[in-house]
C-alpha cells in the first residue's frame, strides 16, 4: 500500500483559512525542514511518539497498519543521531502510513526519496539511533511553534507543514 496523492498546497490552505490561524486552530510549523520521500505532499490524522535518540518505538509504530496517518516523532531537535532511515520509510510505505514528520535527523536519503512515503526532518545524520525500547506513545507534542495532539490533521509539502486542531480542515 503505498501514500495517497494529495492536491493541496500549504499556501492556499494557510490563505483560505486565515481565521483558524489567528485562533490557534491551524498551526504553521516554523522551518527550517528537510523535505524526502518520493511524496511531495502527504496529510493525514497525526499519530505521536516522543522518543529520546531511541527508534525502537518509532519502528513498533511503523510495523502496524497506518491506515492513511502521518507518525509525528519528537526527538527532541537532536542531531546527535537519526531516528528514520531507508528500512523505516520502507516499512511505512509498506503498511500504508502517509508520511512521517521527524523533530530531529533522519539518514539514508537516497533509500527515503525512493519510498513512496513523505519525510520532514530537521537534518540528515549517519549515526543510528539507540534501540533500548525508550520512548513514549500518544503523548501532546510542542515543538517547532506548533502543538500536536494524537488525532489532529498534518497537512505537508515543500513549503513546510501544518497541523489542524482536532481533525481536517473544513471545506
Amino acid at each position: 500500500m503505498s501514500a495517497t496523492p494529495f492536491a493541496f498546497a500549504t499556501t492556499d490552505l494557510c490563505d483560505a483559512h486565515e481565521a483558524r490561524l489567528l485562533d490557534g486552530r491551524l498551526g504553521v510549523a516554523a522551518p527550517p525542514w528537510i523535505a524526502l520521500g518520493a511524496v511531495e505532499r502527504f496529510a493525514g490524522p497525526a499519530v505521536t511518539v516522543r522518543v529520546p535518540d531511541d527508534n525502537s518505538l518509532v519502528r513498533a509504530v511503523l510495523e502496524q497498519p497506518g491506515a492513511g496517518r502521518v507518525l509525528v516523532v519528537d526527538g527532541g531537535a537532536s542531531t546527535r543521531c537519526a531516528l528514520v532511515g531507508g528500512k523505516l520509510g520502507e516499512l511505512g510505505e509498506r503498511n500504508g502510513w502517509q508520511g512521517v514528520i521527524v523533530n530531529g535527523c533522519v539518514r539514508d536519503a537516497g533509500e527515503l526519496d525512493a519510498c513512496r512515503f513523505g519525510v520532514r526532518a530537521l537534518h540528515l545524520h549517519p549515526r543510528r539511533s539507540d534501540r533500548r525500547g525508550r520512548g513514549e506513545r500518544d503523548p501532546v507534542l510542542a515543538f517547532a511553534g506548533v502543538t500536536v495532539s494524537p488525532g489532529d490533521w498534518i497537512y505537508a509539502d515543500r513549503d513546510g507543514w501544518l497541523v489542524s486542531a482536532g481533525g481536517p480542515l473544513p471545506g
